[in-house]
C-alpha cells in the first residue's frame, strides 16, 4: 500500500518491509493502546527522520506530503558552488 505520486509507503501494525527505497516517506501505524495514528518519517539506508514529530492521522500526513510537493518546484535546489552563491526570495 502506498502513494506512487507522493512517494510514500504505509506499514500497518504487524507488517514488515524487507527493503524501503532510500528517501521514501513512510507511515508506521501505532498501536491503538498507545493512541493510534501514524508516525510519518523519511527512511534512508542508515537512519529514519521524523517529518512530523507527533503522531498524525493518515489524512493529515497525506495532506502534509501534498503541501510539500506543491512547494518543491519553488525551492530551486541546492547549489554547492561558493562562486555561484545567491539568495532567492520565494
Amino acid at each position: 500500500m502506498g502513494g506512487k505520486d507522493l512517494g510514500f509507503d504505509v506499514v500497518l501494525r504487524g507488517q514488515a518491509r524487507a527493503h524501503i527505497i532510500p528517501g521514501t516517506y513512510v507511515f508506521f501505524q501505532r498501536e491503538k493502546e498507545h493512541g493510534g495514528g501514524f508516525w510519518l518519517g523519511q527512511a534512508y539506508d542508515d537512519w529514519f527522520g521524523f517529518v512530523i514529530e507527533e503522531p498524525v492521522s493518515l489524512r493529515q500526513g497525506i495532506e502534509y506530503l501534498m503541501s510539500i510537493k506543491r512547494v518543491e518546484p519553488q525551492l530551486g535546489g541546492f547549489h554547492d558552488d561558493p562562486d555561484d552563491f545567491f539568495l532567492r526570495s520565494p
